[in-house]
């Protein structure tokens, strides 16, 4: 019942997505609506995964240089003890404030967490050790996108605090002499009574009153002598007054003359006779929105005014009867506004499961015969590598086709990561930078290689980059070439390959051959092939012990038969035709035309250098003898990738079938040529 029972104040986790991760929130007020639902406003926190990577990257930078000078006051740092996957997780456990306050419908509130700002004295392993805790430590502008250290900053070491002198021992004298260390500003064994005192002090409220009423300024904002007499009677006339009396040795006749002096009544003015309405107007709002922080109410509201003004019309505006009427009511407000709103438990489906396994184990590339074919194909969990859950999540881009277990998919909505680092993962120091509009991208290699955990390399070719895709390089890791020795029982390389559709699961490879190294076991070791390389001398001996023999090249005659150029032709009539019509090549000319040959596979052409230029026979020739040059296919017009899937029809041994039955057909003789053969 209390876990369900959200308040005022407290910190909750938001569900907007099925898929994305909860948002971090702290309740501001509870308001019902017209329909009857209840509304939360709350404040808006960030994660390290809703900022740019630019401001990360300064926010680090800002923490290093604060762990630094730690180092430099204390001898043992406490960063130097995190381990990478400690953190990698710590990284989840920040968040960043923000002024931005939104409304939220109050159902979809899905648990409560705590936020607190960064200590400097605690170690930051108490963050990871509590569960649903989180910490910050800069405040984060949405619009502006920039981010500004938080002023509740704990001073703490030698730099902000004196040192403590020891203690005295009983009878020791102090050295230190407290007339040089201290000004008095009041005797309160002087000669005048407390009658005396009070009698100056309602002169001086009488001299700061007709002051006031000589001062045009003071006449305009207080018109009446009542807010004329309320004003004098405030504390900075009074002050002025005793520093008067005790200055002047708490002579009466000498203090006096000194209130009143030749050229007219001394006035004192305090901050709130100093404000303007207006100003005092724009205090007010700056203070509903910004709350006690008056660099913020400063910076944004009241430029031209000093921390030093604004902090003391502060704690005047609070002696005010206008900050007593305010108080009331929002005390009056508060009593109408829910105070705590109780939500269920959210116990609908998530969109995001896949199916309830029944804990058996099955193989990486597909389910093998008698194993349990879960969904995902047995793709293990992408966080911590288990084989085994209750309940499985889809998570990722839909090609990536990963999956979390329970425990992982909660860590993954709490805290915005995974417990380990992932391959579809983008970590934040290597980030890769935007890329450049004008260079050219691969379409379909880049998610295959990074699916199968094989870096990309970028060709340096000046002939890539007018291609429309990018040309790349397959490498693979060295954990892949020993996975693929010690885990072949596993991988199955052949069946992969009949299965082009199937993906394998390189993260419970990954597992497996780290178990198995662990372990001790050994497989078939790799077959390491070393050349023998010989020298250059060597080399160069060789060659010139065995030169190479040139064969005489028979420069070649055009023959008389031979037809003209091309180029040497006349150009064809290709104009407005004139008033006989259109006229054939032939009547240009004046050529006969040659009759179409019968078979036109087995005709011959003039005869150059003892070769014929017929149509059967020689490559690249044309129809009339006119050599034409093959014409090679263009890099941007090539097709892409293609892969071939053997079917029955497709097989090794239907190919050799009809591959002799071609062989007999070619060679089989024609009856009508045996019949000729026997008369």
């Amino acid at each position: 019942m209390a876990a369900n029972m959200y308040r005022v104040g407290d910190y909750v986790f938001f569900e907007n997505s099925s898929s994305n991760p909860y948002l971090i929130r702290r309740i501001e007020e509870l308001n019902k609506t017209a329909s009857g639902n209840v509304e939360a406003k709350v404040v808006c926190f960030y994660r390290r995964r809703d900022i740019s990577h630019s401001l990360i990257q300064l926010a680090d930078k800002h923490a290093k240089d604060l762990e630094e000078e730690k180092e430099e006051e204390k001898e043992s740092p406490l960063e130097a003890e995190l381990t990478d996957k400690q953190k990698h997780q710590l990284r989840h456990r920040e968040l960043f404030l923000s002024r931005q306050y939104e409304s939220l419908p109050a159902t979809h509130i899905r648990g409560k967490c705590s936020v607190a700002l960064l200590n400097e004295t605690e170690a930051v392993l108490s963050y990871l050790d509590k569960e649903d805790t989180f910490f910050y430590s800069l405040v984060y502008d949405p619009t502006q996108k920039t981010l500004l250290a938080d002023k509740g900053e704990i001073r703490v070491g030698p730099r902000f605090q004196a040192d403590v002198p020891d203690m005295l021992q009983e009878g020791e004298s102090d050295e230190w002499d407290q007339s040089k260390l201290e000004e008095k500003l009041w005797d309160p064994d002087c000669p005048l009574s407390s009658k005396q005192i009070d009698q100056f002090l309602v002169v001086a409220r009488a001299v700061g009153t007709f002051a006031r009423a000589l001062d045009c300024s003071s006449s305009v904002r207080q018109p009446s002598l009542h807010t004329s007499a309320a004003a004098a009677s405030r504390d900075i006339t009074l002050f002025h007054a005793m520093d008067t009396l005790h200055r002047h040795g708490y002579d009466l006749s000498s203090a006096l003359s000194v209130l009143v002096p030749s050229g007219g009544p001394v006035l004192c003015r305090d901050e709130m006779e100093e404000w303007s309405a207006s100003e005092a107007a724009m205090f007010e709002e700056a203070l509903e929105k910004y709350g006690k922080d008056f660099n913020d109410i400063r910076q944004d509201f009241l430029p031209w005014k000093s921390l030093t003004s604004i902090i003391e019309y502060y704690y005047m505006w609070k002696t005010t009867d206008r900050y007593v009427q305010q108080k009331r009511l929002k005390a009056a407000e508060a009593e109408s506004k829910l105070k705590q709103v109780y939500i269920p438990t959210y116990n609908k489906p998530n969109p995001n499961q896949i199916s309830v396994t029944n804990g058996k184990m099955a193989t990486v590339n597909g389910a093998g015969p008698g194993a349990y074919h879960a969904a995902g194909g047995g793709r293990a969990c992408e966080s911590c590598y288990s084989m085994q859950s209750a309940q499985w999540y889809s998570w990722g881009p839909p090609n990536m086709q990963c999956r979390l277990c329970v425990s992982c998919w909660m860590y993954w909505k709490k805290y915005g990561g995974l417990k380990m680092p992932s391959r579809a993962e983008v970590p934040e120091e290597k980030t890769p930078p935007s890329p450049v509009p004008n260079e050219p991208r691969s379409r379909g290699h880049g998610p295959r290689q990074s699916s199968h955990m094989v870096p990309v390399r970028n060709s340096g070719s000046p002939k890539s980059s007018t291609k429309t895709k990018q040309a790349f390089l397959l490498q693979a890791t060295r954990l892949t070439k020993l996975a693929r020795h010690m885990c072949r029982d596993i991988i199955r390389l052949r069946r992969a390959a009949r299965r082009p559709f199937v993906p394998i699961n390189c993260g419970a490879i990954k597992a497996e051959y780290m178990l198995r190294v662990s372990e001790g076991q050994v497989g078939r070791p790799p077959r390491i092939r070393t050349a023998q390389r010989s020298t250059l001398a060597s080399v160069l001996q060789f060659l010139e012990s065995r030169p190479a023999i040139h064969a005489p090249r028979s420069h070649r005659t055009l023959g008389l038969q031979a037809p003209p150029p091309r180029r040497l032709l006349s150009s064809l009539p290709y104009g407005p035709h004139g008033l006989l019509g259109k006229r054939s090549f032939h009547h240009h000319t004046r050529a006969e035309p040659e009759k179409r040959p019968e078979n036109p596979g087995q005709t011959t052409g003039p005869v150059h250098n003892g070769r014929s230029s017929g149509g059967g026979g020689t490559r690249g020739s044309a129809r009339g003898g006119v050599m034409i040059r093959k014409r090679r296919p263009n890099l941007i017009d090539a097709p892409d990738d293609s892969f071939f899937v053997v079917s029955r029809e497709t097989s090794a041994a239907a190919v050799t079938h009809l591959f002799t039955e071609g062989q007999a057909a070619a060679v089989t003789v024609p009856a009508e040529a045996r019949l000729s053969a026997a008369l």
